[in-house]
């Protein structure tokens, strides 16, 4: 019986990157979502309070610059370990274009 646990090119090394990808996708849409609904909410709630017609509308946009900059935030974090994954490889964007040319 043939084994198919092996991470380099199998199955499973395949399903966890899959798997990996949707995570980050999906922490991508409740960095975006979460800020704009809970600010939303919270503009409704004081437009029926103070019987406003604006405080919805200005919060939303506070929600969605929030959501903005925790996007950026986590995106810049990814990027910042994989680099640094990278480097104690000793994979270098530099090096690997030498190598291909």
């Amino acid at each position: 019986m043939r084994r198919q646990r092996r991470h380099g090119g199998t199955r499973l090394g395949y399903k966890k990157n899959v798997y990996h990808a949707l995570m980050m996708i999906t922490q991508f849409g409740i960095n975006m979502l979460v800020p704009i609904f809970l600010c939303s909410f919270l503009g409704i709630y004081i437009d029926r309070k103070l019987d406003t017609s604006f405080w919805m509308v200005l919060l939303f946009f506070v929600g969605a610059l929030a959501g903005f900059r925790n996007v950026y935030v986590f995106a810049r974090k990814i990027y910042n370990m994989k680099s640094e994954r990278d480097i104690a490889h000793g994979r270098k964007a530099g090096r690997e274009e030498e190598n291909h040319k």
